[in-house]
């Protein structure tokens, strides 16, 4: 097996009509067809990996598989819940899992990422939410997805013993959360 096939993609997706509710909130018009675009982008930087999108929504489902994007069905109640079920499941064919919001602005080069040994967490531009996050499978790892995730991962890599790398300067740092997010 090559490097390619020992590697997959994860792209955790919430269904386009309730995703990016801070969006929606800040009355940002065209919310639902933004997440649309943010995902397809990033699912299409994602490859020639092995990419499958968790998701709890047939139109996501219907998404990804026009595609060609394998699903995971998910009834989970929230993002960590979503992500453990995947990583569980996909740790059954691949040695690491690269975990990707789908909704970063610039996502090219995902499907080339070759990450180190260990965890890798890719920052958000904060500096403290998880844009991307690289791992072995088949680990008692828990995901601590919402705010402070990254040193929260970090934090879960030292209890597991694994080497970590953290990465704030990335262009994945740069994701879709408020209207001055929005770049044209």
């Amino acid at each position: 097996m090559n490097a390619v096939e020992n590697l997959a993609i994860l792209v955790p997706l919430k269904g386009f009509t309730v995703a990016k509710s801070r969006l929606r909130d800040s009355g940002v018009v065209g919310v639902d067809d933004m997440a649309r675009s943010l995902a397809h982008r990033v699912l299409a930087a994602s490859q020639p990996r092995p990419v499958f999108v968790a998701c709890e929504s047939t139109d996501v489902a219907e998404f990804a598989r026009a595609r060609g994007v394998d699903v995971i069905e998910s009834t989970a109640r929230d993002l960590n819940e979503a992500v453990t079920n995947a990583y569980r499941i996909l740790s059954e064919n691949f040695e690491r899992l690269v975990i990707v919001h789908g909704d970063l602005r610039q996502p090219t080069g995902l499907g080339d990422f070759d990450p180190s040994p260990g965890l890798t967490v890719v920052t958000d531009s904060h500096g403290t939410g998880t844009n991307v996050l690289a791992l072995p499978s088949k680990l008692d790892f828990t995901f601590h997805y919402g705010p402070g995730s990254a040193q929260a991962h970090e934090r879960e890599s030292r209890r597991l013993r694994l080497v970590s790398r953290v990465v704030t300067n990335s262009p994945w740092r740069f994701d879709v959360d408020y209207a001055e997010d929005i770049v044209e």
